[in-house]
């Protein structure tokens, strides 16, 4: 219980490579209309579970379960914006929270799949018109730009690109939180142990605290 409310509060297209370019212009189009009754997604099975164990164990290449490459591009650079590395834990790349969605995504319905694929698109569509590039090969300052632009309704999204927007921080956030990174590094959770008595949060006396991982910062 004290993990997940740790937890809480720290809160292109499916089409082969082949294809000619008027079919995938027309999955394109079905995955962008699909976008507008984005739902979020479910949590993942046992077995997904444990092959996303065996990711971040093994440290290998990307394995894609449905994801194109250049969506597994976007996505990567999606989540590792919205939980970049800082002083106290790595990011959602290291993490391989773009692998976990990935996993997710092979298991929902075709429908919901396709929904994040269009989003996808949609992000894609976002960069080529402001920056003249997919997303995946922005710089961070337009990454930035873009989220900032996406990010703005999040409490009540206008745009399908704005919804996209918060399914995609929530399964980031789930993701992130699964992996070994975010429970151990980010949570500094070590599992249940019996406390004979209670030890507060020791930054409240001006130290780094070694139970949780806070660090002070002089006011």
């Amino acid at each position: 219980m004290l993990l997940l409310e740790a937890m809480r509060r720290r809160i292109m297209c499916l089409m082969p490579n082949d294809a000619s370019s008027s079919t995938v212009d027309a999955g394109r189009r079905t995955a962008l209309k699909a976008l507008a009754t984005v739902v979020a997604l479910p949590w993942l099975s046992d077995e997904g579970l444990l092959a996303f164990a065996r990711l971040q164990e093994t440290n290998g290449p990307p394995q894609l379960k449905l994801l194109s490459r250049p969506q597994f591009d976007a996505l990567e650079v999606l989540t590792d914006a919205i939980i970049p590395a800082d002083e106290r834990s790595p990011g959602a790349k290291q993490a391989r929270v773009a692998e976990y969605i990935d996993l997710l995504l092979a298991e929902v319905d075709r429908g919901v799949a396709l929904q994040w694929i269009g989003g996808l698109a949609a992000l894609d569509a976002e960069a080529m018109s402001r920056f003249r590039a997919p997303f995946s090969r922005l710089r961070d300052a337009e990454v930035d730009a873009i989220l900032r632009t996406i990010s703005r309704n999040e409490k009540s999204p206008q745009t399908p690109l704005e919804a996209f927007f918060v399914i995609a921080k929530e399964a980031t956030i789930r993701g992130y939180y699964t992996s070994k990174i975010g429970i151990h590094d980010e949570l500094r959770y070590k599992g249940n142990q019996f406390l004979r008595e209670f030890v507060g949060c020791q930054t409240e006396d001006g130290q780094d605290c070694p139970h949780c991982g806070q660090k002070h910062h002089a006011g």
